[in-house]
């Protein structure tokens, strides 16, 4: 006998909205329908195969069914501070692929190969060539001065008083407006990038400039994007001085993404820059785990299961 509703495919990441942020409230699968149920039970309708990755801030519950179908469907859940100054924790979305992840590993570990990705990184990131005969200590401290020169000329472009990069993050309030807006900004890209990884089967703890975190390669991929979209939009934000900074953030942070078509782009740049490195990528092993949901027709990029 014939299903009566058609096979579920999951919608490849690149069609998605990338982030949406929830709070006080908790979220479950009520009636097959992925729902927020606030104090009052109102429940609020998130479809949740068509989100990247779901922020959830303080103040939020999730039930097992919620976990179970955002990981079947391939939305990260990524737990938040408030008004999203820190990545807390991350659900990984089923069917991580470990021939993906192997292969990014030992180009992590051989320090020929590493030093190929971090100089792809640097060029992709500053539209240019970086200096030949250098390490990669000595082109991230490159890096770090040229960050801290852009972060003055956008200062100076949106009038903005500006010192430096510098907040507590232990005391949201603590910190200056641009601060403030930064924190809110950056937030909002490692959470669609480490979606994105984790959707193409890739580690967000093994990275190549940054090492030693739990999402080194999430700030990785994020830089290389960053100055494109959200640090802009964070300095003009700040600019206007608003009442609610961070909300400002994230709904401009939503808009620039969509314009530069951001989860497009993640993927691929992902794959280039590995491939600079000039490493086979293995095959999968014969015993590797099915994906969360079998798709039989191609989608067109690694990250098809999200």
């Amino acid at each position: 006998m014939e299903p009566i509703l058609p096979q579920l495919k999951p919608i490849p990441i690149k069609d998605r909205l990338s982030v949406l942020f929830v709070e006080k409230g908790q979220l479950d699968v009520l009636d097959g329908a992925f729902v927020l149920v606030d104090k009052t039970g109102v429940r609020t309708h998130i479809p949740v195969g068509g989100v990247a990755c779901l922020m959830l801030e303080p103040g939020t519950r999730v039930s097992h069914a919620a976990a179970t179908l955002a990981s079947r469907v391939g939305c990260l859940l990524v737990w938040v501070g408030e008004a999203g100054v820190r990545l807390y924790s991350a659900g990984q979305p089923g069917g991580a692929r470990a021939d993906r992840l192997l292969y990014q590993a030992k180009l992590a570990l051989d320090d020929t190969a590493r030093l190929k990705v971090v100089r792809k990184m640097y060029e992709m990131r500053f539209k240019e060539k970086p200096p030949e005969r250098r390490s990669v200590e000595q082109l991230r401290g490159i890096e770090g001065a040229r960050v801290r020169k852009m972060y003055d000329l956008l200062a100076r472009q949106y009038k903005v008083p500006w010192k430096k990069r510098n907040y507590d993050h232990t005391e949201w309030g603590s910190g200056d407006v641009p601060n403030r807006c930064l924190s809110s900004a950056t937030a909002c890209l490692y959470g669609i990038c480490e979606a994105a990884i984790l959707a193409a089967g890739y580690a967000p703890a093994v990275g190549f400039i940054h090492t030693g975190k739990p999402q080194s390669f999430v700030y990785d991929i994020a830089d290389i994007f960053k100055f494109e979209t959200v640090v802009p939009v964070a300095f003009k934000i700040a600019a206007k001085k608003p009442h609610n900074p961070e909300r400002q953030v994230r709904l401009a942070c939503r808009d620039a993404f969509r314009q530069t078509r951001l989860l497009n782009r993640i993927i691929p740049t992902i794959e280039q820059v590995l491939t600079a490195g000039e490493m086979q990528v293995p095959k999968a092993h014969e015993e590797a785990v099915d994906i969360a949901i079998p798709n039989k027709e191609e989608i067109g990029d690694a990250g098809h299961r999200g």
